[in-house]
């Protein structure tokens, strides 16, 4: 703490700063020492406490009062006129090292209280922050100051300097004082002479002086890269007071209560302006930017960006009981938003952000805050909305209920109503957590004791021509199934039944365990391999993981003391990740570090987290946390638990017509009367915050998380230790960047392979559930019962389509969300016996020809590259190292699915005996996915043979043929065969079938020559059971049924276009054998490659009995879905490759070849296709490239989609200490990237067709009672349901189909991206051209041909 020296100081200082001689009492000074008077003031109203009330108390010309407001000049820096003087003499610099630190008195007791900042600034930059500093306060305050001048005729005196003792500065060289910066060797300064003798006498008054500066220097050094704040300005019309004493009930961070409140003064004053000469000024900049497409839109991203950070810091202050610091940041950033004249004032600070500090302090009824904040809204223009008196009404209900107390209720009641809020609406539409609906229903009932909120029910039918027809189906809220007169057999209920209230219950109570634990630790089922020294290095590694815990809570407790003091006395209340870090206990974060270690250390050798990704992985695990944390602490998990346990009586009783959305939504309407609301928005973390928090403890794991170097030598000396960092980071090319990554120490990895814990780690939210799925009932609330679970699969910038989504009808959503409650209501089990199997083959090495991933170890060595003293020619050489590079891919490769095969077999074992559940998710165009990744029955041929269906179901009459028809069918060999004929087959091969399901690995293995041979081997176990049950249609199977789309992506394309021969090839008309549109590309290629072989063409004569059926399957299937050339080139090359007979040096001409006349071919077979994906590419091209926006539509279904590809810099992330960068990245304010945008809309907008039919597929089979799965284009149902799925499928097809698909995505985008007559400047320019091209293009449907839809319903091969 800084002594004030005594009064013959000021001479030295005045000498300094150039300033004359103070004036005698009453005498006004001249402007520059009132200037230099005004900026004392202003440095320590910014840096003071608490505010002096000696000007209330008295009269202000007091000794007393003169005392208080009397300034310091706190820097020996000389001014730059000094610098300039000094610079002339020339006198030899002392080197670097010749550096002081004026250090006066500072100690540990002290610096606890004060917690003193000592910046380094340079003359230079003093100079000019004072400079700057006095022309604001001129400019702001001159008006103020000239009317209180006559009246304050004592108040220059009392500003006058406090007189320091006089130093001979003239001893001390010009040099040091010109440096203006700190050195290892402080300078210490004393006041008094007595205080001088009691230091040089006592040695330890001296220590601990310098301690305190050694203590203060980490802080100090922490601080010279950090970015000079450039907003004082924007705060200079505010003022600085201490924050209201909190009740003495109030547990505050210390932190907190010592923190700056900002309170703006009475009176704003004008901004002067400079004038402008017109003959000097500037011409104005043209705007430049690779990202935004004019300066509006990149003023508008900088504004949302803002608000949304805003949004997240203020919830977290909320959360965290910093309420003051959340007053101070939202004060600082709306000073700062009213002085730009740019920004959009009302867009940045809105009634939602004051409504969040105004639920703060409501949680502790301090409504005098209340008025002060309602000032603020007052001044800002903005309006109260129900949130708003939400709040009023919960803060007053917390009071006691005294006169004035229930006189201002019922004035707020009253402006409500003035304003036009009922009280309905205000506990209706307001979001509630904790105990807040009924302390405002409290105060409500004050005024109005007999009130009961009504609450307007939910929407629970659908508003979507496809669907409108099942609203009959629909109850109206309120009206119990049984009280309706109808006699339904609640069919929609039946995959639901077979589980009692009480399991059901049981089930959830393990799920919130695995939940509120964060993370569920198995099994593995890799073969053990126990070391001799296992033991000692399990004790050695649990001994190691205590002393990890140990450092990483004590390195936390430090870090956050630092930042505390580093944010502490900041003048403004910007945005810091000390706030975002406080909303955590400590145990969390060293619970969240310690598994990270372990994740690390088990990593492979070829592949290691970038240290970015590390940042966001550790952040989001820190935000997952927190948001499990908040609903610990809001209610939400109890009420979750008293709405799922209403929940599963609906399960147990079967007896209702609605589906699991209108299920939960009658029940969250009935448990609306008390607790918190179930529909609150999860604001999610932005990344640069994520990326933030997470490199604070990134920062911890790399510097304080130590390791013995000889831990794993049994012989090791007790005292011998050599502790190094058990992480480093190395550098390695990521194609033509070099990513900074994170490995483990060679000695830990090697440790944690020696322990061998046969163990495997998962999060909650990456395996399946134990109990049935939260329904999704919004788009912010559903599957997993506390996890928070996206709906669309969305990089962090794409938030346009969230924009639609919030902005559109929420029953156009419905089929969408109920098609995933759909899939997600569906219970799955493992097939064990088939599990037995795959476990044995991977345990046993594994097997490439049965897509068994095998270790990396099974690759045979390389051999070393030759010494350099050995005679090798450099193509030779490099030939080696090439190879080498390689041997070094393929074994990385082979580990990263090797490892992806232990996770999905160890999940498999650990759940082979559960009943478990998949939630369900989907991306951005509507196609649906699993949400958990290594256990589903989406994915490769092994994957989806080990899940069967849960509940069992009798064959009939024809099960059984539907069976053997499967097993065919995934063999492959019979694709142009008809349905008889497979049958037939199978009769035929019986012998075979029994043999694989008796002997898998031992027998004939005729199921391994299937193109899917897990599957086939799973359906011939099936076969066999049922072979010999007594009674094969009386037989429960579980066994799913697949029905495939026949070339889906080209079906859709032949019937949009009505294209008569398309729609042929592709089985969407009758005929009696199956068309293969694979083969038939094969058969035009091969025809062309025949006349090129007969003209002497080489590679077609290479080619010659190779271009098969498999070669270009690929190709063709992924034409429609937007492969370019070269994906296509590489597909057939990999095709090629794998034919042992193919001239390897052929491979790229003839791969190149094949690729170019199976696009000819295709665009010769489907006319129509051809021309709509080409219509679909030109109206892309012009939308993002003269529009310069995102292509968006709606599907047939009323989903939203926005194609979310825009131009991105690759930037440099700029780190800015602790505090919060506001800059963000959003694809609706940004450049489209034209390329992506043209190339990817019609294989996306197909998608969005083939999964707004497999919607609709699946909410009609739910409707009669049907299990339906999906994975994309093939469906999935029990043997018995078989027809009815195949009947329902073509009948929604041709409803869908039958709507005017292409005109109104046609309308749709003339509505949104066309130009109107005032848009064209008829110049003839290109512009002007572009603009006339895009109307033109988006009116030119293409033309259609005359096929029949209805000929689909006939289609036996349509889905088969």
């Amino acid at each position: 703490m800084y002594r004030l020296l005594n009064v013959n100081r000021a001479s030295a200082v005045q000498k300094v700063l150039r300033l004359p001689p103070p004036t005698c009492c009453g005498c006004s000074g001249s402007p520059a020492a009132q200037n230099f008077t005004q900026y004392q003031q202003y440095y320590q109203m910014l840096y003071r406490q608490v505010p002096t009330r000696a000007k209330s108390q008295g009269n202000t010309s007091t000794p007393a009062a003169a005392t208080v407001t009397a300034a310091r000049i706190q820097s020996t820096t000389p001014t730059q006129t000094d610098a300039l003087a000094q610079s002339k003499k020339k006198r030899l610099r002392k080197p670097r090292y010749a550096k002081y630190v004026e250090l006066l008195e500072v100690t540990e007791l002290t610096a606890s209280e004060r917690k003193s900042k000592v910046k380094r600034l340079k003359s230079k930059k003093l100079s000019e922050f004072i400079q700057r500093t006095q022309q604001q306060i001129l400019e702001k305050r001159a008006r103020e100051e000239r009317r209180a001048r006559k009246n304050k005729s004592g108040e220059e005196t009392l500003r006058q300097p406090v007189e320091y003792q006089k130093i001979n500065l003239e001893v001390l060289d010009s040099s040091i004082l010109e440096s203006g910066i700190y050195d290892d060797r402080p300078l210490i300064f004393f006041g008094k002479d007595e205080y001088t003798k009691q230091v040089v006498s006592n040695p330890e008054e001296m220590q601990n002086i310098l301690k305190s500066f050694h203590n203060f220097r980490e802080i100090i050094e922490s601080m010279e890269h950090e970015k000079q704040e450039n907003s004082e300005a924007a705060l200079s019309s505010y003022s600085f007071n201490a924050a209201k004493h909190a009740e003495e009930s109030e547990a505050l961070d210390p932190f907190e209560t010592m923190e700056p409140y900002i309170a703006p003064l009475e009176k704003p004053t004008e901004t002067i302006k400079p004038s402008l000469n017109p003959a000097t000024a500037k011409s104005k900049k043209r705007f430049k930017s690779n990202v935004h497409r004019n300066e509006e839109q990149e003023r508008m991203a900088k504004q949302r960006a803002l608000h949304i950070n805003l949004t997240t810091y203020l919830n977290v202050c909320v959360s965290a009981n910093m309420l003051h610091r959340g007053l101070s940041t939202i004060f600082s950033y709306r000073a700062r938003a009213k002085n730009n004249i740019k920004q959009n004032y009302n867009s940045v600070i809105t009634i939602d952000l004051y409504n969040i500090l105004l639920q703060g302090y409501a949680s502790k009824g301090s409504f005098d805050r209340f008025q002060e904040l309602f000032k603020l809204i007052k001044e800002d223009s903005l309006s109260f909305n129900e949130q708003t008196y939400a709040a009023i009404f919960e803060c007053l209900g917390r009071l006691e209920p005294t006169d004035q107390n229930l006189k201002t209720i019922r004035e707020y009641i009253e402006q409500a109503q003035q304003n036009g809020f009922s009280l309905d609406q205000i506990m209706d539409r307001s979001k509630f957590i904790s105990d807040q609906r009924d302390i405002a229903l409290d105060a409500i009932k004050r005024i109005h004791p007999d009130y009961m909120p009504t609450y307007v029910p939910p929407q629970l039918g659908y508003d979507n021509e496809l669907l409108n027809h099942l609203n009959e189906y629909v109850m109206p809220v309120g009206v119990e199934p049984m009280d309706a007169q109808h006699t339904s057999d609640f069919a929609i209920m039946k995959p639901k039944r077979g589980f009692s209230k009480e399991l059901l219950e049981q089930m959830a109570r393990e799920q919130l365990k695995t939940e509120l634990d964060g993370s569920i630790t198995i099994k593995s089922i890799e073969k053990p391999k126990e070391f001799v020294n296992a033991q000692l290095c399990r004790d050695k590694l649990k001994e190691l993981e205590q002393n990890w815990r140990k450092q990483i809570s004590a390195a936390i407790v430090r870090d956050l003391n630092t930042m505390r003091a580093q944010v502490r006395f900041k003048p403004h209340g910007f945005m810091n990740y000390y706030t975002y870090l406080k909303s955590l206990d400590t145990s969390h974060f060293v619970d969240i570090l310690v598994k990270e270690i372990y994740k690390l250390a088990e990593g492979s050798e070829t592949f290691s987290p970038t240290v970015g990704q590390l940042h966001k992985e550790l952040g989001q695990k820190v935000q997952q946390r927190f948001q499990i944390e908040q609903k610990k602490g809001n209610g939400t998990l109890e009420k979750v638990g008293e709405i799922y346990s209403a929940y599963c009586d609906l399960w147990e009783s079967g007896r209702s017509d609605d589906n699991t959305r209108q299920m939960w939504q009658r029940l969250v309407h009935e448990h609306r009367h008390s607790g918190p609301s179930m529909d609150l928005l999860e604001v999610p973390w932005p990344t640069n915050v994520q990326a933030g928090v997470g490199r604070f403890l990134y920062n911890i794991l790399m510097r304080d998380i130590k390791l013995d170097a000889h831990i794993m030598r049994q012989k090791a000396k007790p005292k011998q230790q050599n502790l190094l960092p058990a992480f480093y980071t190395l550098f390695r090319n990521q194609g033509r960047l070099v990513k900074e990554e994170v490995k483990a120490h060679p000695v830990l990895s090697r440790l944690l392979r020696a322990s061998r814990q046969q163990t495997l780690t998962f999060e909650s939210n990456l395996v399946p559930m134990l109990c049935p799925p939260q329904p999704w009932s919004t788009p912010h609330n559903g599957g997993y019962l506390l996890n928070k679970s996206e709906l669309i699969r969305l990089p962090h910038q794409a938030v346009q389509q969230w924009e639609r989504i919030k902005s559109s009808n929420p029953q156009h959503l419905y089929p969408a969300l109920d098609s995933l409650n759909q899939l997600a209501s569906i219970p799955w089990r493992v097939n064990t016996q088939l599990l037995d199997v795959i476990i044995e083959v991977f345990q046993n090495g594994g097997d490439a020809k049965l897509d068994v991933p095998q270790p990396p170890s099974s690759l045979p060595p390389l051999p070393t590259l030759p010494s350099k003293e050995t005679d090798v020619s450099h193509a030779e050489r490099a030939k080696q190292f090439r190879e080498k590079l390689g041997y070094r891919r393929k074994q990385a490769e082979m580990y990263s699915l090797w490892c992806d095969a232990l996770y999905r077999l160890s999940l498999a074992n650990h759940y082979r005996d559960k009943v478990f559940w998949l939630p369900h998710n989907m991306d951005f165009r509507g196609r649906v996915y699993p949400v958990p990744p290594h256990l589903n029955h989406l994915g490769s041929d092994l994957a989806r043979s080990m899940l069967i269906f849960d509940q069992a179901q009798p064959l009939g009459v024809d099960g059984f043929s539907w069976l053997k028809l499967h097993c065919i069918n995934l063999t492959g060999l019979k694709k142009r065969d008809s349905v008889r004929e497979r049958l037939l087959y199978a009769e035929e091969i019986m012998s075979d079938i029994l043999d694989s399901a008796d002997n898998p690995l031992t027998g004939r293995m005729w199921w391994a020559q299937s193109d899917e041979p897990w599957q086939t081997l799973a359906c011939c176990m099936e076969i066999a059971n049922v072979y010999r049950s007594p009674n094969p249609a009386a037989y429960l199977s579980r066994f799913p049924i697949h029905q495939d789309g026949s070339c889906n992506g080209l079906q859709h394309y032949a019937a949009l276009g009505r294209d008569e021969a398309g729609a042929y090839s592709v089985n969407l008309a009758p005929s009696a054998i199956p068309q293969d549109v694979y083969s038939a590309v094969a058969a035009l290629v091969e025809k062309t490659r025949k006349a090129d072989a007969a003209n002497g063409l080489h590679v077609a004569q290479a080619l010659s009995g190779f271009v098969r059926r498999k070669v270009i399957k690929q190709t063709v299937m992924t034409t429609v879905y937007g492969v370019t050339r070269y994906g296509a080139r590489l597909q057939i090359a990999r095709q090629l490759k794998d034919i042992d007979d193919f001239p390897k040096d052929w491979v790229w001409p003839a791969s190149t070849y094949l690729t170019t006349k199976t696009f000819e071919s295709l665009r010769e077979m489907f006319t129509s296709t051809r021309e709509i994906q080409d219509w679909f590419t030109e109206c892309a091209r012009l939308i993002s490239g003269v529009c310069s926006q995102n292509v968006e539509w709606v599907t047939p279904l009323g989903l939203p989609v926005v194609q979310p590809y825009n131009r991105q810099e690759l930037k440099a992330t700029v780190r800015t200490g602790f505090r919060v960068p506001e800059a963000m990245s959003m694809d609706m304010y940004e450049r489209p990237n034209i390329l992506k945008q043209k190339n990817a809309f019609p294989p996306n907008f197909i998608h969005s067709l083939d999964s707004s039919h497999m919607m609709l597929t699946s909410l009609h089979c739910e409707r009669q009672g049907l299990t339906f799965i999906s994975v994309h284009d093939c469906f999935w149902t029990h043997a018995c349901t078989v027809p009815e799925l195949n009947r329902m499928c073509r009948e929604q097809f041709v409803a869908l189909h039958s709507q005017p698909i292409l005109e109104d995505l046609s309308e749709l985008m003339r509505r949104l991206y066309s130009f109107k007559d005032n848009d064209f400047t008829n110049d003839g320019s290109v512009e002007d051209l572009s603009k006339r091209q895009l109307n033109r293009t988006l009116k030119q449907l293409p033309a259609k041909g005359d096929f029949d839809l209805n000929n689909v319903l006939d289609s036996v091969y349509f889905f088969s």
